[in-house]
């Protein structure tokens, strides 16, 4: 392969929590067979747990389904907004992505970095509850550059994070979605592509009939 690969993806454990909007936990189940050695692990987890892909039925109840997202719709050309290492809390601006807009063009994958998931991925629900967001019109302003996915470093949506959210307070996500644009979320290690040259990939397991799956985030840096 031409370029490096870069790992972007978040590891994921039994102690890892899903968003709290349904604070799941990992559970795995060992399962055993002799003589000798032999496993099998069986998961129970929430689909918007670590690094995954959301599609429209997530926010929409004729949405589209993860299986219906397709494999070119989550890998190809992409450019960074680097925001730097934004403060926890941080509310993300239109005014801050039109600063640090790279030259994103219709069709390509938005990337935004804060290093969120590099400071405090595990520290839960400090990872969800402190992390930098999305303004509204931030996410309305990124959305209208057509992007064919976007991928963050943090947790985007502010809302979710509130005790007593409903369905329409899920404002950032609507407003991508609503586009069918991929929301791709919870990658970390970002600054390993600032100034670079790369192809971005986000395959998933591909699950019928349902609004989200784990994924492999990875780049290709090619300079």
């Amino acid at each position: 392969m031409d370029g490096c690969i870069i790992d972007l993806t978040v590891p994921v454990g039994a102690a890892t929590k899903s968003p709290p909007s349904t604070d799941m936990r990992v559970e795995f189940e060992r399962h055993r067979r002799g003589p000798g050695f032999w496993q099998v692990t069986s998961v129970r987890q929430s689909l918007h747990t670590g690094s995954h892909v959301d599609s429209g039925l997530h926010c929409y109840e004729d949405g589209g389904t993860t299986d219906g997202i397709t494999l070119d719709q989550v890998c190809g050309e992409a450019v960074i907004f680097d925001l730097g290492e934004l403060a926890p809390s941080t509310q993300i601006t239109r005014e801050m992505l039109r600063k640090f807009d790279p030259g994103v063009r219709p069709g390509q994958i938005a990337v935004v970095r804060t290093a969120w998931t590099d400071r405090a991925w595990g520290d839960f629900p400090r990872f969800f509850v402190e992390s930098p967001y999305l303004a509204v019109e931030a996410a309305e302003f990124l959305a209208s550059l057509q992007p064919k996915a976007v991928c963050f470093d943090f947790f985007e949506e502010y809302s979710a994070r509130l005790p007593e959210f409903g369905s329409e307070d899920f404002r950032v996500h609507k407003a991508f979605l609503g586009k069918e644009i991929v929301i791709i979320e919870q990658a970390t290690g970002l600054g390993q592509l600032v100034g670079k040259r790369f192809d971005f990939f986000a395959p998933f397991y591909k699950l019928v009939d349902v609004e989200g799956a784990p994924a492999r985030i990875f780049a290709v840096v090619h300079d």
